[in-house]
């Protein structure tokens, strides 16, 4: 067996610093320390960092006043903000500073009384808190009927916005979508999906060819990291989305010539290590290796935890 190891895999330049910021947090203030969502959508980072003491919320009511809490990498809407004031709590933006564009840019077409389209799943944290910039003035769009259905009060005035971990395909066929039916439309000048996702879903679309199978390493309700299985899928190959290996189905994979291995943008690189080391005892698997871009993206840590 052949492993087709993709690169660039795992953690993205946000999800690194969300995850050093809440090292540093717990460094500097010990714990409990509270975490508004997960930080990161990935079960290995999140047990990891519940079994040091931290105590991840889906309500602020569950935090005690006067407590540190930290913006999950997805970010938080104003109203968020606003209540942590509020119940006098001590934040940290853990927010990817990619994210934090988009509310900016979100914030500032709603002030230039723009209708803002915005492509994205429904419910994901990311998409929560943009909207909740300006509700009155986003609508979502989960699909093309989606945009069939839109009926904006200017369709002169009209701008769209993606969520970061789209499928770059499917964001396509949407956004010509929208630009045929509006074509006044106005979008962002710098590219709608953000690099990571587009670099992991690139690496995949030209290795799947090559593959009999593949494993996806990520959580469930990671974004990114579901839309590289459909490509896999899509690539005809069997795939599976694990956490990790015990998830692994060897038997799926008894038979197959080479296995493509890839991993979304919150998995840990030891945990993608596992299930390589998996295959490579259970069938003697060769280990190819298959980096199609490198990525220097670094971001600071948050304000409040710079020396």
């Amino acid at each position: 067996m052949r492993i087709l190891l993709a690169g660039p895999r795992g953690f993205c330049a946000g999800v690194n610093v969300a995850i050093e910021s809440l090292r540093q947090a717990i460094r500097r203030y010990g714990t409990p320390i509270y975490v508004y969502h997960e930080i990161v959508h990935n079960r290995w980072v999140v047990e990891r960092f519940r079994h040091e003491g931290v105590v991840f919320v889906n309500d602020l009511n569950d935090v005690p006043q006067g407590a540190h809490l930290l913006y999950s990498a997805h970010g938080v809407s104003p109203d968020v903000r606003r209540r942590a004031a509020e119940r006098g709590l001590c934040t940290i933006d853990a927010t990817c500073p990619l994210v934090t564009q988009l509310h900016a840019v979100a914030s500032r077409y709603a002030r230039d009384g723009y209708t803002i389209v915005l492509v994205g799943h429904r419910g994901h944290d990311e998409v929560v808190g943009v909207m909740g910039e300006a509700p009155h003035a986003i609508v979502l769009v989960e699909s093309l009927d989606d945009v069939d259905r839109l009926d904006p009060p200017n369709p002169e005035r009209l701008v769209y916005l993606t969520q970061t971990t789209l499928s770059l395909d499917e964001a396509k066929r949407i956004l010509d979508r929208l630009r045929e039916r509006f074509p006044k439309i106005v979008g962002p000048k710098r590219h709608e999906v953000c690099y990571a996702t587009q670099n992991r879903q690139e690496a995949v679309k030209q290795l799947v060819a090559q593959a009999d199978a593949a494993l996806v390493v990520g959580s469930q309700n990671s974004s990114n990291t579901q839309r590289l299985a459909e490509l896999c899928r899509a690539g005809g190959v069997e795939t599976q989305l694990v956490d990790g290996p015990n998830d692994v189905d060897t038997t799926r994979l008894a038979g197959c010539q080479t296995v493509l291995v890839t991993a979304g943008a919150s998995a840990p690189e030891d945990i993608v290590q596992d299930c390589v080391r998996l295959l490579v005892e259970r069938f003697n698997a060769r280990v190819e290796h298959h980096d199609t871009r490198d990525e220097e993206v670094h971001f600071l840590l948050p304000k409040e935890l710079r020396d």
